[in-house]
């Protein structure tokens, strides 16, 4: 059932990864791009893995070193729980760099091979996106890039 449960996490957040990427000027993209709600399925499944290793994941996390983590993903929901996890922080990273691509008026050719990356491997993704964003000044008003009826961004 592990397995299944390890396979899940991605298709769960999948579609939402798929809208920024696909679908990046459709207005309701933005607005659940701005919900941290998306990341609550894949949590729920954190939990469902976690819970029956949470001995050795307390152990992992309150005294942490490689051989205790070594041990937390030798076991098969120790693993899919940290996947999980890995999945749902990459997923809110990824909600983040696209409203702050949006807000700095990041091309969606530009933003949709970056968040691809990022699904695969997260760190260069924020690393390449932090450095086009040292470079970039914001083409929205304040807020988080999410524009209103005129045009203008709020905070909605």
């Amino acid at each position: 059932m592990t397995g299944a449960l390890f396979e899940i996490s991605f298709f769960l957040a999948a579609p939402f990864w798929l809208l920024m990427i696909l679908a990046p000027n459709w207005r309701p993209t933005a607005r659940v791009a701005a919900s941290p709600l998306t990341v609550l399925p894949v949590l729920a499944l954190y939990l469902v893995m976690a819970v029956p290793v949470f001995p050795e994941l307390w152990d992992a996390v309150r005294s942490p070193d490689i051989d205790t983590f070594r041990d937390l993903t030798a076991l098969a929901n120790g693993a899919g729980a940290v996947w999980a996890q890995v999945i749902a922080w990459d997923l809110l990273l990824g909600q983040w760099m696209f409203l702050e691509g949006r807000r700095l008026g990041v091309s969606p050719l530009v933003m949709g091979p970056l968040l691809v990356l990022t699904i695969l491997l997260s760190p260069f993704g924020l690393l390449v996106f932090l450095v086009l964003r040292a470079f970039l000044r914001p083409k929205t008003r304040p807020g988080n890039g999410i524009p209103d009826r005129a045009g203008h961004a709020s905070l909605r």
